[in-house]
């Protein structure tokens, strides 16, 4: 019996022991787990340029022991640990966090807390957004210097025009880095055959907004086949696709064929509705008439909405600027204008368009359809779209509304 009670005793004393050294091994291994971390995340604030940055690092012990970098080969698997040879990891900025983790097979308390916006090129801490928060860009963008010169000759090609603005990004798409744009712009170019026109205001436009410090997209909207050209319409569509596409708050609407002679005339929308082009060589840069609206103008997404966008009935040149100036009136707004020794800008030569004549009928009875003749009522086919680095491409096929045989019928008669 007091035998039996000492091997008793030897095995309790054995099993302790074994326990004691299972416990000592997971303390030991969470210690260096947390030493590693720590070595790759030395604070807690770590952001994800941080982050990609130690990925990148080929020297880094964490990336030795767990990644294979730019190599096939199981013998750069220094960690022993299980790695996938049928892909080559080439970390960048532009992974999302859920592709790294799935990539990587790894957790982090730290990527938990982190959010990440599809259309957007940071990802931001939750519980430390404001350790990352770049300030606002300022409401007048520094350098600016006033007259620009106009390059009307050579003509760019589209090669040329790539290989000069690496920066921006698919679509026509650019924000500064540096600093947070207060509001995203959409550029709205009607178009239809005038190709050295948008080459040359491609040239001229993008070194200009990317100057003021502008989180802006070009949209060039052309007109399917070869009927009657409706600018307002295209400028209706261009308006209601770049919402699709993203959360503009301001629109600019452009003339392909006018280049702003001044670097202080900001493509901003303002309180008030902008009329920008208000001095044009052409017209020896004097206004034409007092409530002209055409050529170059900035509307806020909410305005734009307000005005129910402009009118769809002005088929052929003219008379849809005029109808535009009327609605703003209508609601109470009122136009706003740089001096004109700031708001100046070079037309470049073209053809003159075939006037609508029934431009002057349409305006004088606008007032009725205010309500229902614009945003509301605008039927289109999008054929075709696009994403140059230069611009974003739409080609729309334009619909006529039911109404409108019964009306210019009514007219001619």
């Amino acid at each position: 019996m007091r035998l039996w009670c000492k091997k008793r005793t030897l095995y309790k004393a054995l099993l302790t022991l074994v326990l004691a050294l299972i416990v000592f091994k997971h303390l030991f291994r969470s210690f260096i787990g947390t030493r590693r971390r720590y070595n790759m995340f030395p604070n807690s604030n770590a952001t994800r340029v941080q982050f990609f940055e130690i990925l990148n690092s080929q020297n880094h012990p964490f990336v030795k022991d767990l990644f294979e970098i730019n190599n096939n080969s199981p013998a750069n698997n220094t960690s022993g640990t299980s790695l996938s040879t049928s892909k080559t990891y080439n970390f960048n900025s532009n992974l999302t966090t859920v592709e790294i983790v799935s990539s990587l097979n790894i957790t982090s308390s730290n990527l938990s807390n982190m959010t990440h916006f599809e259309n957007s090129d940071e990802i931001v801490d939750t519980n430390r957004s404001n350790a990352i928060e770049i300030p606002l860009c300022p409401d007048t963008p520094p350098n600016l210097r006033g007259r620009l010169q106009i390059v009307k000759s050579p003509i760019p090609t589209v090669s040329d025009l790539e290989n000069r603005f690496t920066w921006l990004k698919p679509g026509g798409h650019w924000y500064p880095e540096t600093c947070k744009a207060i509001k995203k712009v959409a550029i709205i170019v009607p178009y239809r055959y005038r190709g050295e026109h948008l080459l040359l205001f491609l040239q001229h436009m993008h070194p200009l907004l990317k100057k003021q410090q502008l989180d802006y997209t070009i949209f060039v909207v052309k007109q399917d086949g070869c009927g009657t050209f409706n600018k307002a319409m295209l400028m209706n569509v261009g308006a209601t696709e770049a919402l699709k596409r993203n959360n503009f708050d301001c629109f600019i609407f452009h003339d392909v064929d006018l280049l702003p002679e001044d670097d202080r005339i900001l493509y901003t929308c303002p309180e008030q509705p902008r009329h920008m082009s208000v001095a044009v060589d052409k017209f020896r840069y004097k206004p034409l008439y007092p409530e002209i609206f055409g050529g170059v103008t900035a509307i806020s997404a909410k305005h734009f909405k307000l005005l129910n966008g402009y009118s769809n009935s002005f088929w052929g040149w003219g008379g849809e600027d005029d109808d535009m100036s009327n609605r703003i009136r209508f609601h109470s707004l009122t136009v706003s204008r740089y001096p004109a020794s700031i708001a100046r800008y070079t037309m470049l030569p073209h053809k003159k368009n075939k006037p609508n004549p029934s431009r002057y009928k349409i305006l004088w009875t606008g007032q009725k359809r205010f309500a229902t003749d614009g945003l509301n009522n605008l039927k289109y086919t999008i054929k075709e779209v696009k994403q140059h680095l230069l611009y974003t491409w739409l080609l729309v096929e334009l619909q006529r509304p039911n109404w409108w045989s019964r009306f210019k019928s009514f007219w001619k008669d």
